[in-house]
């Protein structure tokens, strides 16, 4: 089969990779430039390719498109593929056909890679040799055409790689959470977003599980009027109790993890309702959650200065991301947030900026949305276009007992390359305050 790929990032580096193990003709396009180690990869493995263009000629010869879940349906080159007739599917969709492994896929507006990192912790804990792979880490293809496989797979799944799956098919699939997210890629409809999360299940059989959480007003309206054939598990804040989590008739006690927030209380019901499952032991899940590391840029503890605690949340792309890490906080904050907007709509921020922030830092190149919105209500207000910056306005801001919080609510690509970028940054200025004081 001639495989075209669309975008030459991990997930179209890790299809190419996939398809030449299987015996495919495999051309790589990318209209910008390929990184050097993915580049040198591809030439490893004599596959052809192209960077900062897309020629037209070459790619429609191909059987079959796998594009980059960066690239969306709408623009030019993919509508005219579909127009003729040219099947465009996601690395996901390609990477599913590749393995006969158990597969937990998990979705959702926020929470995706805690949960996703936890299942894998705690079912790894529990003895299982299980991958974990998608929107986290290695793409999915590429750890199939690796020599190590595993039996089972849990993998974060984003809408945009939902959205090319055709039978793609989850044994366990969550569905955290839907609050509005990219609606920029999805028309501004936010049913539209809401149809791509449940594309998850949409090939699940009645001898499948989908975990969904039980109180999102938008899971809730769809499953109303929509059937679903697997055997549903709903997740509730009723599981929530005083002395741990309530799953499946057992008790688990939060105390030693390292996880924050009512928030990751949820997540960890996903993680542990489907652990549970799969089979694995009470004894060795509460093993798991006692020795979970907390994940990078998700309510990441970063340095203590004079009393005041630095928290890098840089994965806090989105208004309800945001809502539950300032619901979390138990003191003060100086809150550093902004970026390249989404559509967001800051209004159920409101309440609880009021009642927490101390102060406003607006790391943006346009900042004018979150000014509009947060003057008044959040305090102090200043603008930094640098992380450098926006660490040194809040260390004059903050006073002892304060919490600095970067938990942005926006995209970062305006002043970073990603959120990891953001994050990082953040970090080094935050150890680059420690040193001088």
């Amino acid at each position: 089969m001639k495989l075209t790929i669309l975008g030459a990032g991990e997930s179209g580096i890790g299809a190419a990779l996939l398809a030449k193990k299987h015996g495919h003709d495999v051309f790589v396009s990318d209209r910008g430039a390929i990184k050097e180690t993915y580049k040198r990869e591809l030439e490893d493995n004599g596959i052809a390719y192209e960077e900062q263009q897309h020629s037209w000629d070459r790619i429609a010869r191909a059987d079959e498109v796998v594009k980059s879940p960066g690239i969306p349906d709408r623009v030019p080159i993919i509508k005219e593929l579909v127009s003729k007739g040219i099947p465009v599917i996601s690395e996901i969709e390609f990477a599913g056909r590749y393995t006969t492994a158990k597969l937990i896929g998990i979705t959702g507006s926020n929470g995706k890679t805690t949960t996703t990192r936890l299942a894998h912790h705690l079912l790894t804990t529990a003895g299982f040799e299980v991958g974990m792979a998608g929107n986290v880490g290695k793409s999915f293809a590429r750890s199939l055409s690796e020599e190590q496989h595993f039996s089972c797979y849990v993998l974060e799944l984003s809408s945009f790689q939902l959205d090319g799956i055709r039978a793609f098919r989850p044994d366990i699939a969550m569905l955290l959470n839907i609050t509005p997210d990219h609606l920029d890629r999805y028309e501004y409809q936010m049913q539209n977003y809401i149809n791509s999360k449940f594309r998850i299940a949409m090939n699940q059989l009645p001898e499948d599980v989908f975990l969904y959480n039980a109180e999102d007003e938008n899971i809730g309206a769809y499953m109303q009027t929509h059937s679903l054939k697997p055997r549903l598990h709903p997740i509730s804040s009723q599981m929530i109790e005083e002395n741990g989590l309530q799953v499946g008739g057992s008790t688990f006690d939060m105390g030693e993890c390292s996880l924050r927030g009512r928030h990751n209380l949820r997540n960890a019901l996903f993680a542990i309702g489907a652990a549970k499952l799969w089979g694995a032991e009470d004894e060795a899940l509460q093993r798991g959650l006692n020795t979970f590391a907390s994940v990078e840029h998700r309510m990441e503890r970063v340095a203590v200065i004079d009393e005041v605690e630095y928290i890098n949340d840089s994965k806090a792309t989105n208004v309800d991301a945001v809502y539950y890490a300032l619901e979390a906080m138990d003191k003060p904050v100086v809150w550093i947030a902004g970026g390249q907007d989404k559509g967001n709509d800051y209004g159920p921020l409101l309440e609880v900026v009021k009642s927490k922030v101390r102060a406003l830092i607006c790391l943006g190149v346009d900042n004018q949305k979150l000014l509009d919105t947060f003057t008044g209500i959040a305090g102090i207000i200043a603008e930094a276009r640098s992380a450098e910056a926006a660490v040194t306005q809040a260390a004059g801001l903050a006073r002892p007992g304060d919490a600095v919080l970067l938990s942005p609510a926006c995209a970062s690509f305006d002043l970073f390359k990603n959120y990891e970028d953001r994050g990082k940054q953040f970090k080094e200025a935050v150890w680059s305050q420690m040193k001088t004081n």
